[in-house]
Parts: C-alpha cells; structure tokens; sequence
C-alpha cells in the first residue's frame, strides 16, 4: 500500500476529510492523493496559490502577514493551513510555500519550504525544512514526500 493510500485509509478510519493548500508544489499532494482509487470520500480539494494574490483571496492569508514575513514563511504557511481548512470545512489540511529553485536569496535559500498542518479543534503546527539546492523538481517531490508524512503522523495522533 502506497504512502497516498495509507493516508486516506487512515482518515477514512476517523472519519476525517482532507484538504490541501499548495504553493511550490502546485497541486503535486493532492496528485498524489488522488492517484489512489476512491479518493473522494476522503480528499476535498486542494487549493493551489501561488501567488500572493491567490493565497489572501482562496484561503484568507492576511496581506500583512504576507508584507511583515514574506511568502516563504511559516505564519504564512499557518495561514494557508487554517484557511483551508476552515473554507473546506474539514477534519485536516497540510499547506506547503517555498523556494523550488533555481534561485533563492542569502536569507531564503533555495531549497526552503514552510509547512503548515491544521487540524479541526487545535492550533496549527509549523516547520521548515531546508531541501538545499537539490534541483527544482527534486525540491517538490521532496516536499511531496514530507508533507504526506506529516499527514500520516497526524492521523496516526487522532
């Protein structure tokens, strides 16, 4: 059984639906939960924003957050994960903003991406983890693979 569908049986099992909020993956974890047979009884939607614009219209990120921390941040991947999940109106929803590549800067390098995971009736968690200058698509599935262990290690606490 894949990662993907580990998930969904999990959150099938609880009784949790899933939602996705993407930037630097645009749309890759919610692919790869949809990929899995019979998804739909446990995945929503997924929001893909990448741009500034997208994130504050479709999930609620507050532009002062966005000019205070700037897009690759982990109050802004706070919000991304909050307002997914409370605009679909789900058990569980995992964000993700980062820097693919190429390029980057000496204070947001390449390789850098936020995440955010919320959760119906607790505060959102946050992390960032540094992928390094791996290559753009090496970044994303990078990302990919991380942000659907924190899924799994989510519905595993339920």
């Amino acid at each position: 059984m894949t990662q993907a569908a580990q998930i969904l049986a999990l959150a099938r099992a609880r009784g949790l639906r899933i939602a996705t909020a993407e930037s630097c993956t645009g749309g890759l974890i919610a692919g790869a939960l949809t990929e899995v047979a019979g998804s739909s009884d446990v995945f929503d939607r997924g929001f893909v924003t990448y741009s500034n614009a997208a994130k504050t219209e479709m999930l609620g990120v507050q532009a002062q957050t966005l000019t205070d921390f700037g897009a690759v941040s982990e109050e802004v991947a706070r919000e991304m994960a909050q307002g997914a999940l409370l605009r679909a109106g789900v058990g569980l929803a995992v964000s993700v903003t980062g820097i693919a590549g190429p390029g980057g800067s000496e204070f947001k390098p390449e390789g850098r991406v936020c995440f955010g995971l919320a959760r119906a009736g607790q505060e959102p968690i946050t992390e960032t983890v540094e992928f390094g200058a791996i290559g753009r698509a090496q970044v994303r599935q990078a990302t990919v693979g991380h942000a659907l262990v924190l899924l799994e290690r989510a519905l595993r606490q339920v």
